[in-house]
């Protein structure tokens, strides 16, 4: 009983002693157990394996909450923040106050419209589409009524020629179509402005040709490509002239005109009663378009004008040419200001035609004659046998120098102040001469080519060729390139492209390359655009294909540490003089 009360007093003690203790006295109470190493009570659960009991986390939970409570004394660990380069920001945004507009329009007007679209409907729409533009034209030709029957006639008119719907959207359609082509062709269209051949980094001279698009019209397949040219003015727009070499297969023509933009269809259409043989884009006025005809017209196109027919055009009573024009030139305003170009036939005159006011007025700047060949004439004069001329070419520098090719082979030096000699004639080929051409930068230099599987260059001030070249098959066109003094191309009938670069081989093309898909196609003509490394080359199966040149076939200087490369056409004059004088004889250059 004794101990029994004992212990119970103990314990009653006891909690009235905890009841009586204030926060401080916990607190004091707390600090010093902490002082003290804490004994590791071990529960006799925990050595089993067991978990604690709840009383435990209950007291460690007390501790931490002391622990907070004393946050001043007892060292808390905290995530430190970055010392250096930390910033603590906060942000809220002004949302904009929302805003209602509201408008009351009138509905547009709706109408349902439904049809059967058959070959006949069709048919008879064409039909009356025909009548209504003949009706147009015979009231253009016919004499002005009088004035008394004017209100009926006059709105009758107004509704007959107004355009028509689809010519209201002429402009938009052209360029939707050409964005069209642009997508479904956007691979070659990457190549033309990026591409470069990065194998010729590992060839020491030979160079590619790239082919991009390639331009055809339906109408125009089965007629050979006889004549292109680029615009001076739009570099990406070019023409193309068809027709015949082949004098039993004479018939229609065309002339068309494409663009870079748009490979699929031309800008411009005009047919063409007979063969168009030759054509030159006038460099000031790029509307105007000069035309040569296989059955000796020359007629000058105004892209300007809706009609497909020329606004000048020869006829028998002002000079018209005999036999077919090979080549047309447009020259230098006259004093008067008026246009006028040049033409050259097979019937041996070189004719001069001068756009005054609606009609073509000729003069006859030279006749070619073949030289020492006589026939008699009658009461047994000696007439000088007419020689036929196929090409010419005027001085880039010199106005009044020219130079013109006949069927004979022979390439006469000519003057626009001498209409009854020659300055100089060159026995240049054995056959007839295909294209002449001075070189854009020297003065004195020329290139030839003919059928007689040759192409050569001539100084103007000796009679013998500087260089001949054999292509190994008949060669049907030569061009400059107008980048380089040294560079040119050639097209042979067996499908080829030949481009030369002088200053790097004398002897052999850096690029001989087929460019047609089938064996017996020829090609005709070949140009260089003025500004892209592209050239167009056409065939005798009217499609014209343009190529792009690797970086080899357009080789500049290169540039040293320190110095400045020059450019210039000085320094093309000076590369092409550097390869002349160490063919020159002796001889000519004490004459120099």
């Amino acid at each position: 009983m004794w101990t029994s009360w004992l212990s119970t007093s103990h314990w009653m003690e006891t909690c009235y002693t905890r009841t009586l203790m204030k926060p401080d006295d916990k607190r004091q109470r707390w600090e010093s157990q902490k002082e003290q190493p804490p004994l590791k009570r071990v529960p006799e659960r925990q050595k089993r394996g067991l978990k604690l009991r709840p009383v435990w986390k209950r007291q460690e939970k007390w501790r931490r909450e002391a622990a907070v409570e004393t946050a001043g004394r007892v060292k808390v660990n905290k995530k430190i923040t970055n010392q250096f380069n930390f910033s603590e920001r906060a942000s809220q945004t002004l949302n904009n106050p929302l805003k209602e507009r509201e408008s009351q329009t009138e509905p547009p007007p709706r109408a349902n419209f439904s049809a059967s679209a058959n070959q006949w409907e069709i048919y008879d729409s064409y039909v009356d589409d025909l009548a209504k533009q003949e009706r147009n034209k015979e009231k253009q030709k016919a004499p002005p009524t009088k004035k008394e029957d004017d209100k009926s006639k006059k709105k009758i008119t107004s509704i007959e020629t107004q355009s028509d719907d689809i010519s209201k959207v002429a402009k938009s359609s052209k360029i939707i179509e050409r964005m069209v082509n642009q997508n479904t062709f956007d691979d070659i269209a990457q190549d033309f402005k990026y591409f470069q051949d990065a194998s010729d980094e590992f060839r020491e001279q030979d160079g590619t040709l790239l082919p991009l698009w390639k331009f055809q019209y339906d109408k125009a397949k089965r007629l050979a490509v006889t004549a292109l040219c680029w615009s001076q003015t739009y570099k990406d727009m070019y023409a193309v002239g068809h027709g015949s070499y082949d004098f039993t297969k004479q018939s229609r023509g065309m002339l068309l005109f494409y663009t870079l933009k748009n490979s699929t269809f031309p800008e411009f259409i005009f047919p063409t009663n007979s063969g168009v043989m030759c054509l030159d884009i006038h460099k000031v006025h790029p509307y105007l378009v000069a035309v040569g005809f296989y059955d000796g017209c020359v007629a000058v196109y105004n892209l300007k004008e809706g009609g497909v027919q020329p606004v000048f055009k020869s006829t028998a009573k002002c000079g018209k040419h005999t036999d077919p024009v090979w080549q047309v030139k447009w020259q230098k305003d006259d004093m008067d200001n008026n246009q006028n170009f040049f033409s050259v036939s097979s019937d041996g005159r070189v004719v001069s035609w001068t756009l005054v006011k609606n009609e073509l007025v000729y003069t006859d700047i030279i006749k070619l004659s073949v030289d020492g060949a006589l026939m008699d004439g009658p009461e047994g004069m000696q007439l000088h046998t007419t020689a036929c001329g196929t090409s010419f070419d005027f001085h880039k520098q010199t106005d009044y120098l020219f130079l013109v090719g006949t069927e004979e082979g022979k390439i006469h030096k000519c003057s626009k102040a001498y209409s009854s000699q020659f300055l100089e004639t060159y026995q240049a080929h054995n056959m007839a001469v295909d294209a002449v051409r001075w070189n854009h930068f020297h003065p004195k230099v020329f290139i030839s080519c003919s059928s007689d599987w040759t192409v050569k260059i001539w100084d103007h001030t000796i009679k013998t060729p500087m260089f001949t070249f054999d292509l190994n098959a008949a060669v049907g066109d030569v061009a400059w390139a107008p980048y380089s003094s040294t560079v040119f191309a050639a097209v042979t009938t067996d499908g080829k492209v030949h481009v030369f670069d002088l200053s790097v081989n004398k002897y052999e093309a850096i690029c001989e390359q087929l460019v047609v898909a089938k064996k017996k196609t020829k090609l005709t003509h070949i140009e260089f655009n003025p500004v892209h490394p592209i050239i167009i080359v056409g065939d005798d199966r009217g499609y014209v294909t343009s190529l792009k040149l690797s970086p080899n076939l357009r080789r500049q200087p290169k540039e040293k540490k320190g110095q400045e490369v020059p450019k210039g056409p000085e320094v093309e004059v000076a590369k092409m003089e550097k390869l002349l004088n160490l063919l020159r004889e002796p001889e000519s250059l004490d004459k120099k």
